[in-house]
């Protein structure tokens, strides 16, 4: 398969050992119905030539969940994989939750008892971030559709990740982007937040990419970029002047490629059911990452 083959969102690829792993949040056919089934992974040895899906994580019958399974985001921590996802059923609001397992193909399973997000809260597109003293956290999204601004709210975990380690903090509000557009009418204050992703820049700055909504005369799904001043995941935390990109995608990540590359992976549009992932060389720069040639 070829990623313009691939109908997925928020697209996220784990690397080890020479190969890719893709994961995302199904579209198309196979989450039209309820229950949802599971989530998927592609692998890649080139970035160009995809395998077929593999289910990586099968929904168990006693699971709570039977809907909205989004955003897995798979991280290798203490000789084990977790997957970071976000979670829904008709009597539970959306949420995060982690699942774990021995290989980046799984089978990924429920880790804990439930979310790890606070009770009552919408929430989504946890990811994981580990600071230079070791301390676990994770960082997700309160949803603007139950808090009006949109924001990004960190939490720590305890060592294992099974449970939090303390309170979520804020870090962002999308409304504090000037550039931030609501979604409901101009003067609301309706702002998105999606998937919050942390990379440290061979500079030393710690960089935070999350998406929203661009204000302009038409509407678009950006790929944001803030940068933490005090190079700290508390932040705090200061917006650029530019986006990373800007052409109607987001929810985009960063990884390091085995040729010693650098690339962005996000989806684009953002109109179902024209979503597919798509791959981008870029550079780092003094203050952010600079988009190159597309991959696929």
């Amino acid at each position: 398969m070829k990623l313009c083959d691939i109908h997925l969102r928020d697209p996220f690829v784990y690397a080890e050992d020479g190969v890719y792993y893709l994961y995302g949040t199904r579209r198309g056919e196979k989450c039209k119905t309820v229950p949802w089934t599971g989530l998927d992974v592609y692998t890649s040895t080139d970035l160009i030539n995809w395998s077929e899906p593999y289910e990586c994580f099968t929904r168990p019958d006693d699971f709570w969940s039977d809907r909205d399974f989004f955003a897995p985001e798979v991280y290798k921590y203490g000789g084990a994989y977790y997957m970071f996802a976000s979670f829904r059923s008709e009597t539970h609001l959306r949420c995060s939750q982690i699942l774990k397992g021995n290989s980046p193909e799984g089978p990924f399973l429920p880790f804990t008892d439930g979310p790890l997000t606070p009770e009552g809260w919408v929430c989504l597109d946890a990811t994981f971030y580990v600071d230079d003293d070791g301390t676990p956290w994770t960082a997700f999204c309160h949803e603007w559709t139950q808090i009006g601004d949109g924001t990004v709210e960190i939490m720590p975990l305890t060592p294992d990740l099974s449970a939090p380690a303390g309170k979520p903090e804020t870090i962002i509000r999308a409304g504090d982007a000037e550039w931030s557009y609501s979604l409901i009418d101009p003067t609301s204050r309706n702002y998105v937040t999606d998937g919050p992703f942390f990379r440290r820049g061979k500079n030393g700055k710690l960089y935070l990419l999350w998406s929203g909504f661009h204000a302009g005369p038409q509407y678009w799904y950006v790929e944001a970029l803030a940068t933490s001043d005090s190079g700290s995941i508390r932040g705090p935390w200061r917006h650029a002047d530019k986006f990373i990109y800007d052409e109607d995608g987001g929810h985009g990540m960063i990884f390091d490629g085995f040729d010693g590359g650098l690339y962005l992976i996000l989806h684009s549009p953002n109109v179902p059911p024209n979503e597919r992932p798509r791959l981008y060389r870029i550079t780092e720069t003094d203050d952010g990452f600079e988009l190159g040639e597309r991959i696929g």
